[in-house]
């Protein structure tokens, strides 16, 4: 009998003081069988960090040819790429080439990151910018996160604030560049 999806019911309260962004979001992500709740939580992360209009989260790891966020303008063309964890090169560049921009969000080792895609070759991935969140501090607060949670999350000069229930976590957000 095959695994179904787990899901969660997020409630959140995000304010992007960089971006001038201010909502109140009801996420419901389905987590796939073969999908860690750290994969999960970065889905989440890089959604609320890209939101804006047109913006969707795809089925994650069960997506196949699609990224773990879209964001499609009124037409329906794709106009960002938005992988999570450690990307093909060659996906991220087609994901590149179909909407122009692009972002990785990683929980992992970004020089491992980064020396993967670099090894690829594709000149055009010097664009994409990877973005960098603290492992333990994502798997410390995956791990708070119940089928029904309520979240706060605020950006400001880069810097990360959550709330999780009564913990709250910051980091600093560092971006990186295949060179």
């Amino acid at each position: 009998m095959a695994l179904t999806a787990t899901i969660y019911n997020l409630s959140i309260d995000l304010a992007d003081i960089d971006r001038g962004v201010y909502e109140k979001l009801d996420l419901r992500i389905a987590r796939q069988p073969s999908e860690t709740i750290e994969y999960m939580f970065m889905r989440m992360i890089a959604y609320c960090l890209e939101y804006g209009d047109g913006i969707e989260l795809t089925q994650g790891v069960a997506a196949g040819d699609e990224p773990a966020v879209l964001i499609r303008d009124l037409t329906g063309r794709v106009t960002a790429w938005i992988e999570v964890g450690m990307p093909d090169a060659e996906r991220l560049n087609r994901g590149l080439k179909l909407a122009g921009r692009a972002a990785v969000y990683t929980h992992r080792d970004v020089e491992k990151v980064i020396a993967q895609l670099a090894a690829a070759k594709i000149d055009r991935l010097s664009a994409v910018p990877v973005y960098e969140f603290d492992r333990d501090l994502v798997d410390e607060m995956s791990r708070l996160l119940e089928r029904r949670s309520a979240l706060s999350i605020s950006v400001t000069e880069r810097e990360l604030y959550i709330g999780i229930g009564d913990r709250t976590f910051t980091m600093t957000i560092a971006e990186h560049h295949v060179e």
